[in-house]
């Protein structure tokens, strides 16, 4: 099980603690990351992981890539993105089409990405 513990010590900003890591999230992004953009920065390290299990398991030599992620935020309400566009650049590897279409099939297996893309249940509860 994951868990996660966010504690709001300022206005904007918010404190995140991990089971081994803690980090500073701030909505105006001046003290921190937005959130927007640290649920953009999942996708791209899970992303990046499977990558590398990818290279693992099919002993594809891959040295350095890069994972830019953009977002469209929906014009109309409720608040999300509507659109979310991955783009993987290998440093200095040349890939075939069919190779291309693997690593994409095999990423798709990251769970944020699937977690996104299936719509989880939330609930919230005040205590």
């Amino acid at each position: 099980m994951y868990k996660v513990v966010v504690t709001n010590e300022r206005l904007t900003e918010f404190r995140v603690k991990t089971a081994n890591y803690e980090f500073m999230i701030d909505s105006e992004g001046e003290k921190g990351i937005t959130p927007p953009d640290t649920l953009l920065a999942s996708l791209g390290a899970c992303i990046g992981v499977y990558i590398r299990k990818y290279a693992k398991n099919t002993s594809l030599d891959i040295r350095n890539f890069e994972i830019t992620l953009e977002a469209e935020l929906n014009a109309e309400k409720p608040a999300s993105f509507r659109k979310i566009n991955a783009k993987i650049s290998f440093a200095g590897l040349r890939l075939d089409e069919m190779r291309k279409r693997s690593i994409i099939a095999f990423i798709r297996n990251c769970p944020v990405h699937n977690t996104l893309h299936n719509s989880p249940e939330i609930t919230t509860e005040i205590l």
